[in-house]
Formats: C-alpha cells, sequence, structure tokens
C-alpha cells in the first residue's frame, strides 16, 4: 500500500504519534468477534471489555509491547488529551497473544461516541 494511503499516515498517527517505521510483524485484534481494521468503528459498547491482540513473528525469544493510546482524545479537533493511555503490556512473546505478556496499565476501555481504531506494532 503507498504511504500516502496508508490509513496511519492518513490519520495522522504515523508523522504525529510516531516516526514512520516499517511493520515487521502482523498483529490481529479482535473485540468478541469483529476483527478490527485501520479506520473500524466501533461503538462504546464494543469496546467495554480489553480486546483479544494475536502477534505474529516466528520467534518465541522476541518479545513485543503493545501500547494502545488515544492520539486525538477526546476528539480530532480538541485533541487536549491526546495520546491517552488505555492499556500497556510488555514481554509478550512472538507468536502468541498479549494475555501471555506482562500488563503494565489495566485495559481502560475508550469512551467517544465512536472510536477509530488504528493497529500499530513496533519491533
Amino acid at each position: 500500500m503507498p504511504r500516502d494511503r496508508d490509513p496511519l499516515v492518513v490519520g495522522r498517527v504515523v508523522g504525529d504519534v510516531l516516526d514512520p517505521f516499517t511493520r515487521s510483524v502482523s498483529l490481529r485484534v479482535t473485540y468478541g468477534m469483529k476483527e478490527v481494521n485501520n479506520g473500524c468503528e466501533l461503538k462504546p459498547s464494543q469496546v467495554v471489555h480489553q480486546p483479544r491482540v494475536d502477534t505474529g513473528g516466528d520467534d518465541l525469544r522476541t518479545f513485543y509491547t503493545l501500547v494502545m493510546v488515544d492520539p486525538d482524545a477526546p476528539s480530532p479537533s480538541d485533541p487536549n488529551l491526546k495520546e491517552y493511555l488505555h492499556w500497556l503490556v510488555t514481554d509478550i512473546p512472538a507468536t502468541t497473544a498479549a494475555s501471555f505478556g506482562q500488563e503494565i496499565v489495566c485495559y481502560e476501555s475508550p469512551r467517544p461516541t465512536q472510536l477509530r481504531i488504528s493497529q500499530i506494532i513496533r519491533q
């Protein structure tokens, strides 16, 4: 996908919240039966409970950190709580789920009327 069409670039996550990066492993996020994709909109009732987050990779000796932030809280036009931390999990072994990591900050469900979810993973 060209960088100018990447939802993370268009949504200013890359370039504002994160420096440009190359994805190195897959990341799958699901709330119940709903798989989350960049730009996906979810209702608050769908995000009450923490999502299942599965990481890719092929080496169990590699560990990842999951940082779930709201890059424009409370709204894109008034981001005065910018980069609000909703969840932090460290030491997630490759090829497993976030539940195998060490939860540092417990999941706090987002509370806007609708969410725009962006998946971000960095090694």
